[in-house]
C-alpha cells in the first residue's frame, strides 16, 4: 500500500517541460496576434479612406447636378473651402486639385485625396482626359507606395 501511494504521488502534476511547452505555444500565438493586429487595423483605415473618396466623388456628382450639368472645376472645390455647401459637407482640408498636371502625378500621401479636373482613371493613377465632365478623385494609402483612383464622372 506504501508503495502504491509513492506511485500516485509521483503521477500527479505537470514535469517543468510540460508547463514549458505550453508557454512556448502560448508566446507564439500572442507573437501571431501581435503582428497580425497592426496590418488589420492599416486596412480597416485604408478601406475607411476608399470610402471617403467614394462619397467625395458622388458628391462631386451630385454639385454637377445641382448646378445644371456645370462641370465640376477648381474654382468649385475653392468656393466649397470657403463656407459655400460643397453638396453636404465642407471641403475637408486634406482635398487638394490640380487640373492638368496628370502626367506628374505621384501617389499622395495617406489622409490626403487629389481632385483631378480633366482626368480619369487608368488604375491606380489617373489619365489626361480632354473631356471637361471627367473627374478623378485619388487617395493615398498608408503603408503603401502606390494610391487609390476613383472616377467622378
Amino acid at each position: 500500500m506504501l508503495n502504491t501511494l509513492k506511485t500516485r504521488k509521483k503521477d500527479e502534476g505537470f514535469t517543468i517541460i510540460e508547463v514549458l511547452i505550453v508557454l512556448a505555444i502560448a508566446g507564439l500565438i500572442l507573437l501571431i496576434v501581435f503582428l497580425a493586429v497592426p496590418a488589420l487595423q492599416r486596412n480597416s483605415r485604408n478601406t475607411q479612406r476608399k470610402n471617403d473618396a467614394n462619397h467625395l466623388a458622388g458628391l462631386i456628382g451630385e454639385w454637377e447636378s445641382n448646378n445644371s450639368g456645370t462641370a465640376f472645376s477648381a474654382s468649385a472645390l475653392t468656393a466649397a473651402e470657403n463656407g459655400e455647401n460643397f453638396g453636404i459637407i465642407t471641403k475637408p482640408t486634406a482635398v487638394t486639385t490640380a487640373t492638368t498636371a496628370v502626367s506628374s502625378a505621384t501617389a499622395p500621401a495617406a489622409d490626403t485625396v487629389v481632385v483631378y479636373v480633366n482626368a480619369t482613371c487608368n488604375g491606380s493613377v489617373p489619365a489626361y482626359s480632354a473631356s471637361a465632365r471627367a473627374i478623378a478623385v485619388v487617395y493615398g494609402l498608408e503603408g503603401a507606395t502606390t494610391s487609390g483612383c476613383i472616377s467622378a464622372s
